[in-house]
């Protein structure tokens, strides 16, 4: 196996990352999109990520095969120190580590920040279809993150209704 580099992510990514996530959007429920963005609303999406938060990308033979990125959880002054986390990978590169390298990587830097919880909002079914499956709720488990809500029914696509689950990680200290 190729070895894997992290990196922070730049606009000119956009087209790579976009290419990434279209899928996501086309393909399952893992997001609630209907339509990918436009390359200019992802290179929009770094920038003003990165302003406050890291964005990182996993490359492999200088070929993007992943990212993730924090934002902030809320958006009100008292929940500074909780950020929201989300992770794509290509889906030729799940079972490689690269999410893991990710999640890691982007946890050091938020941690070196001051952020003391992490929280994933992750698309549900129950019962598992094609278009969702309980991975990433088992990634995240993996990983240390717990589920700590459960919203019924919120999200629809594919001509069905889907939950939405949270998953907390603490990573600092009260």
């Amino acid at each position: 196996m190729k070895e894997l580099q992290i990196r922070s992510a730049v606009p000119a990514d956009a087209e790579a990352l976009l290419e990434i996530y279209s899928y996501y959007v086309t393909d399952t429920a893992i997001t609630f999109d209907y339509e990918p963005p436009t390359a200019e609303e992802f290179r929009e999406k770094i920038r003003n990520t990165l302003k406050d938060y890291p964005y990182l990308v996993a490359e492999r033979e200088g070929r993007i095969t992943g990212y993730a990125y924090a934002g902030p959880f809320v958006g009100r002054a008292a929940y500074a120190w909780s950020s929201e986390v989300t992770i794509y990978l290509d889906r030729e590169e799940k079972g490689r580590g690269t999410g893991r390298k990710l999640y890691e990587s982007l946890e050091r830097r938020l941690k070196e920040m001051g952020i003391r919880n992490l929280y994933a909002c992750i698309g549900w079914a129950d019962p598992p279809d094609r278009y969702l499956d309980g991975n990433s709720a088992g990634f995240h488990g993996h990983l240390g993150y717990t589920k700590v809500g459960h919203f019924t029914g919120c999200g629809y696509k594919f001509g069905r209704w889907y939950d939405m689950i949270w998953m907390e990680k603490i990573i600092g200290e009260s």
